[in-house]
């Protein structure tokens, strides 16, 4: 028996429709070198957005690059420093409307066992009480959000993990 998606949603990579998530989940960004971090699932934003303490840009090999510093848990002392390729940079609307330019990078994100490659912005979200938020492009044909529902996937974020 084969599933087809609804009309505007493309099946997930196992086949079976999108899969069901939380309004909050934990996430990793492999690439990164982060391995689990808390995230607010947010279809009301376009983009995703990323708590950085620091950020500063370099040029490597000609190409524009950022470095940048997060601690990946609010109250741990460790901080996680990591370096990837400006993709892009423009202004973004936060939720009270204030317009700020942003540098985009793109880099795999895992939700629930599945990894995509997305967009995301580095931003202060210190005032925030998640420091990633996962907006709805990155979510697009692969996840449904249950609003009702928070960290369905449990440890999901990590390969070879339920």
């Amino acid at each position: 028996m084969s599933t087809i998606a609804p009309p505007g949603l493309s099946a997930a990579s196992d086949g079976l429709l999108p899969l069901v998530i939380g309004w909050r989940e934990r996430i990793a960004l492999p690439q990164l070198g982060i391995a689990s971090l808390r995230a607010k699932i947010d279809t009301g934003a376009r983009s995703s957005s990323l708590h950085v303490d620091a950020q500063w840009r370099f040029v490597e090999a000609g190409a524009p690059w950022v470095g940048f510093r997060l601690r990946p848990r609010r109250r741990q002392s460790h901080v996680h420093e990591a370096i990837a390729p400006i993709h892009d940079e423009r202004e973004v609307a936060d939720s009270g409307g204030h317009r700020t330019r942003r540098v985009f990078i793109r880099t795999a994100l895992r939700i629930a066992g599945l990894e995509r490659t997305v967009e995301i912005n580095l931003t202060d979200r210190c005032g925030m009480l998640f420091p990633m938020l996962v907006g709805r492009t990155a979510l697009q044909g692969a996840f449904t959000v249950d609003p009702a529902r928070s960290f369905v996937r449990r440890g999901a974020a990590l390969p070879g993990t339920p």
